[in-house]
């Protein structure tokens, strides 16, 4: 799969991701703060599955794809 995560919205995704797991790891937050794994796993891996059905992508475009 190719990068669709771009270098801010990869970084917001980890921060996010690990203060919803150490949140909920806590116990401040309920288990619904587990879901930081999703963010902190799509920031990691630059790819999110939502944004390639939506058609969005927040990375640069490499040279190889202009024409």
């Amino acid at each position: 799969m190719q990068a669709n995560v771009g270098t801010i919205d990869r970084v917001l995704r980890i921060v996010i991701g690990l203060v919803l797991i150490s949140l909920a790891a806590t116990g401040r937050v309920g288990a619904w703060g587990w879901i930081g794994i999703l963010p902190l796993l799509t920031g990691i891996v630059r790819v999110c599955p939502a944004y390639s059905i939506l058609g969005v992508k927040t990375c640069a475009t490499s040279r190889s794809d202009v024409k």
